[in-house]
């Protein structure tokens, strides 16, 4: 992943973000809540999970994150987060149910490595769940456009869907699924924006794909 400094150095503007947009958030996390495998015994992985505001929400312990002081955060809402990277997970093989990539992938080093390295971690017929702003979408063209003043996005590389496809099915996933929110500019979102699935018209595409 890339080097994290911003985001250590940043933590209180990370977290406000959450604050000043909560039907954002709050239209992200159901539609990942929708896609998460059923089960009181599944066991889940958060790769890249910065302050565990994700995982809190979705009920998830675990979860790596290179930023030590977003990483501490995490640790403060009760997760189990280790420091490391999407590209060297530090768990063995065939261990979890599925693997969730939340905004994470804009920051990874190597795409392609990052995913056969959750494909590893992952049981047999287990899911990686990748989620993320398209592009080409209304707030990704946004946040394009504000990349060369932003903390946050100056490092960052935004993808289409269909370049995450095509790296997914490189590294062998299958059965993939598709979903989208976030239909307006960020701040015309004051209310839940129930997910739909098919990708192509909301900002934040959810991608579920089978080991």
């Amino acid at each position: 992943m890339i080097k994290s400094i911003e985001f250590n150095e940043h933590v209180a503007e990370y977290e406000e973000w959450f604050e000043k947009y909560p039907f954002v958030f709050k239209s992200e996390v159901e539609a990942i809540r929708d896609f998460l495998p059923v089960g009181d015994a599944m066991y889940g992985l958060e790769v890249g999970a910065g302050t565990g505001r994700f995982s809190k929400e979705l009920g998830l312990k675990e979860g790596i994150e290179p930023s030590k002081k977003m990483r501490l955060v995490a640790i403060e809402r009760g997760l189990e987060l280790m420091p490391g990277d999407a590209e060297h997970l530090p768990f063995k093989d065939l261990h979890y149910d599925f693997v969730l990539m939340i905004f994470c992938i804009s920051y990874f080093n190597n795409l392609g490595a990052s995913f056969a390295e959750a494909k590893r971690v992952l049981k047999n017929g287990g899911s990686l769940i990748v989620g993320f702003i398209d592009k080409e979408s209304i707030i990704g063209k946004a946040y394009e456009r504000r990349k060369p003043f932003s903390v946050f996005y100056k490092q960052a590389n935004f993808y289409t869907p269909e370049k995450v496809i095509e790296e997914l099915k490189k590294k062998g996933f299958r059965n993939l699924q598709f979903s989208q929110t976030l239909f307006h500019d960020l701040d015309q979102i004051k209310e839940l924006e129930p997910a739909k699935p098919g990708y192509g018209e909301g900002s934040f595409v959810l991608i579920k794909a089978i080991k």
